[in-house]
């Protein structure tokens, strides 16, 4: 709680996550932002698609990391596949959870292309698709880090 006042005064995002605690999570999460809005977006996302759909009725983002690749994530794939393309993110969380093909291996920040190409299947939108959107999340919500070059654009 202490963590959304500080999102809400500052206006940075809050980045969430949560593990086995999806009832708690969404009760605290609407109560907080019941006392006003603050950014916030679920973090490394593992959890129901109830905590996803409270999180999406509260103005967040979900981010995917290399879970989502695995062979027993159908699911969490079936979740990522409704999420809308302007509320998705997609990350690393490097050194943890290496996509398949690199899995038990130390993560990268480059094997998030391994997570993009996943979720744009499940998805059903071309990579670059994916890419741009979740690009344009990543700076809509972090307003305060820096404009691109166009290097890293493309």
């Amino acid at each position: 709680r202490t963590h959304c006042a500080a999102a809400r005064e500052t206006g940075l995002p809050l980045v969430i996550h949560s593990r086995d605690a999806d009832a708690d999570m969404a009760r605290i999460l609407q109560d907080e932002m019941g006392q006003g809005p603050f950014k916030a977006l679920l973090h490394c996302f593992t959890a129901s698609r109830a905590l996803a759909e409270t999180g999406l009725e509260l103005g967040m983002l979900v981010s995917f990391s290399g879970v989502v690749t695995f062979k027993n994530s159908q699911e969490l794939r079936d979740i990522a596949r409704d999420i809308p393309l302007d509320r998705l993110l997609v990350e690393t969380d490097a050194p943890y959870l290496a996509q398949v093909p690199f899995r038990g291996k130390r993560n990268e920040p480059a094997y998030v292309a391994h997570t993009a190409r996943i979720l744009a299947e499940a998805k059903g939108v071309s990579e670059a698709d994916l890419a741009a959107a979740t690009t344009a999340n990543v700076l809509r919500y972090f307003a305060k880090m820096p404009p691109l070059t166009d290097a890293e654009a493309a």
